[in-house]
């Protein structure tokens, strides 16, 4: 397995790890970013997602990124400085944005590109 594969494995990952986080407490999306215990889980699952993008980029991994829209992989990224640089005033209205929209998009190209890498 290539290196840029675990990297999708471990964004994989981070995503289903936050959506564990609802199904394992029938939670709505809104009702655990808002949560003591879980938002700082949902949080750090993004920064790791994110860092993992910056490593494909790093790594030169253009042929996977490119599956990516350009928006898509600023965007991962910005919310990623901003939970790390701003973590107490972060709004959750964008995190909830990231898990809504972003992640399960990331998550369905990724399965994507998994399925063609078996080919």
């Amino acid at each position: 397995m290539s290196e840029a594969v675990k990297r999708l494995d471990k964004i994989l990952e981070c995503i289903e790890n936050i959506e564990f986080i609802f199904n394992d407490k029938n939670l709505k999306i809104t009702q655990a970013i808002e949560d003591k215990v879980l938002k700082p889980a949902i949080r750090m699952n993004i920064i790791r997602i994110a860092e993992q993008f910056t490593k494909l980029k790093d790594n030169n991994e253009f042929k996977i990124l490119e599956n990516f829209t350009s928006d898509d992989l600023k965007g991962i990224s910005a919310v990623r400085n901003y939970i790390a640089h701003d973590y107490d005033s972060t709004d959750d209205n964008i995190i909830e944005d990231v898990v809504r929209y972003n992640l399960p998009v990331f998550k369905e190209i990724i399965l994507k590109i998994k399925e063609e890498d078996k080919k």
